[in-house]
């Protein structure tokens, strides 16, 4: 499954998530609802708090670096429900992404009133909105 297929099935499922119980609500629910959806609605892979190593000077050092959700190996998701997204998710998903090596991330901030105000895809270094 191509990258932009499985953001078009997140992207829906945050939808009905978000239509169905709104803003507010802590990080986790949000988190537990959108894995039991792509894996059980959707059939996909899911790994919920993907560790992301660190390498320095040739040694694997686990650091506690975590990503909410890994989906299909192809797309890291990186969960928030706060007032507002700041510089600092932004970085945190550019690193996780570089870490990684995976290509497409999207940054989900489930406290808006409008979800689709509150997904941003960050690809290869780069924001779009």
């Amino acid at each position: 499954m191509h990258e932009n297929e499985i953001t078009g099935i997140v992207v829906s499922v945050a939808y009905e998530i978000h239509s169905k119980l709104g803003p507010g609500l802590f990080e986790s629910v949000y988190e537990t609802i959108m894995e039991n959806e792509l894996v059980n609605t959707h059939h996909l892979q899911v790994v919920r708090q993907f560790p992301i190593p660190l390498i320095w000077d040739n040694t694997k050092m686990e650091m506690g670096f975590r990503a909410d959700l890994l989906v299909e190996n192809k797309v890291l998701l990186e969960l928030k429900s706060v007032e507002s997204i700041a510089p600092v998710h932004y970085k945190q998903l550019l690193t996780y992404l570089r870490l990684s090596g995976i290509k497409l991330g999207l940054l989900i901030n489930f406290n808006e009133a409008l979800i689709k105000t509150g997904i941003k895809r960050v690809i290869n270094g780069h924001i779009e909105n």
